[in-house]
């Protein structure tokens, strides 16, 4: 009888980043729409929307486990942090950033890995943490598979070297609106975020996915556009009218100043 393994998106972004869809969108989708067990949001330099979507997953029994996740800029690429309870600050070296998440107790993946892009980690920059013989600072898993056809060119390449690496090997979708979520996933014993952890710790996951097409990629970005126009607008209203709002970061309360998560705000 084959068993069905559970499965992960652990790089989703929403719109409290650069992503154009809110946490109760992506959850939505997550649960009715696809076949996920365990999803991570990790917005670029924060965990807010993630701590929020967690908790409303748990206040409304979704099947859904959500780990908060962060995609940290450091000086050697993109790095998700996963599990986390606190913020990672950005610009570190990709060794230190990686510390700071062990060192809370988290994940550290390397995202979209071995392109010539200043925001991708080099093939140079990852194999001197292997052979540095300090767990501290090397990664948990590499994401092995990342749709966005930027990367298509060099896709090839990294299965092998994670292979050699002897890390996990993570599919993630990269989503900036909910209905791509599991464009690129990854499988693992079990069905729980723990399970996952366990999985990733033990080099016991699998990659799948199919890259976007341009023209999909094209039309998130127009949206992307609209959502940043609308943000700037309603950052200005809210300090010009000193409303004690700002623009929406996708979640209840996400537009108070400060941001807090209210389930009280939310409308449905």
């Amino acid at each position: 009888m084959t068993v069905r393994r559970g499965r992960a998106d652990l790089h989703i972004h929403s719109m409290a980043s650069d992503g154009i869809s809110s946490t109760s969108e992506i959850l939505d989708w997550a649960v009715e729409r696809t076949e996920l067990d365990v999803i991570a949001l990790t917005d670029h330099e924060r965990i807010d929307a993630a701590v929020a979507a967690r908790q409303m997953a748990l206040e409304r029994g979704l099947r859904v486990d959500v780990i908060v996740g962060e995609e940290v800029t450091t000086r050697g690429g993109h790095l998700l942090g996963l599990f986390l309870e606190r913020r990672i600050r950005p610009w570190a070296s990709l060794r230190d950033s990686i510390a700071m998440i062990h060192d809370q107790g988290g994940l550290a993946i390397v995202a979209h890995p071995l392109v010539p892009y200043p925001l991708c980690a080099s093939e140079r920059s990852i194999r001197r943490l292997m052979e540095s013989g300090d767990p501290r600072v090397q990664p948990d898993g590499i994401e092995t598979f990342n749709p966005t056809t930027a990367g298509m060119r060099w896709q090839r390449r990294v299965p092998p070297f994670v292979a050699e690496m002897g890390l996990a090997a993570v599919g993630n979708s990269d989503s900036h609106r909910a209905e791509t979520l599991g464009q690129g996933y990854s499988t693992f014993r079990g069905s729980s975020a723990e399970d996952l952890r366990a999985a990733i710790l033990a080099r016991d996951t699998a990659w799948h996915g199919s890259f976007y097409p341009w023209r999909e990629q094209l039309g998130t970005f127009r949206q992307q556009l609209r959502k940043n126009a609308a943000a700037v607008r309603d950052e200005l209203r809210g300090k010009v009218l000193r409303t004690g709002t700002g623009r929406d970061l996708g979640y209840p309360g996400g537009r108070r100043r400060p941001a807090r998560y209210d389930p009280a705000d939310e409308v449905r």
